[in-house]
């Protein structure tokens, strides 16, 4: 099972995902506090969550289980799930686990930091074709270990 932490998925990888997907025959729940338009499909499910801080991000710890894949790019999101033995992919193409998640919560709380002190502005670049690669590269690595 597959489930997307929706309300920042970018949506230059939503092709991607969905053809992997499909070809794979996987169900995937797209999870967000508001609803993101989806294919009609037996496949795809909205779960929509109540506002407010983190709520996606609890209801995709609740249910994910061991061997599960999560896309997210949130780190502190990563780091609970990868200690429940759920696989987790950043849509920049980073498999975090338990070699890496460490590291690079730590680099993340550091970037918060410095933004929080104005010593930096700005957040990660667009989506570019090298991303779209490095995701789609990922993806089907990751779900073809789990075949």
């Amino acid at each position: 099972m597959i489930y997307v932490d929706a309300d920042a998925f970018p949506n230059a990888l939503k092709e991607i995902l969905l053809r992997a997907v499909f070809k794979r025959n996987i169900t995937t729940h797209f999870v967000a506090n508001k609803k993101i338009p989806l294919q009609n499909s037996p496949l795809l499910s909205m779960i929509i969550v109540s506002q407010g801080a983190d709520e996606a991000d609890h209801y995709i710890v609740e249910h994910a289980e061991e061997g599960d894949l999560v896309i997210t790019a949130d780190i502190p999101l990563a780091d609970r799930l990868v200690s429940k033995g759920v696989i987790a992919l950043d849509p920049r193409g980073t498999i975090y686990d338990e070699s890496n998640i460490k590291s690079l919560l730590a680099m993340r709380n550091l970037m918060q930091e410095l933004r929080d002190a104005g010593e930096i502005t700005g957040g990660p670049s667009a989506i570019g074709e090298k991303q779209k690669r490095a995701f789609a590269d990922a993806l089907n690595a990751l779900l073809q270990k789990r075949q």
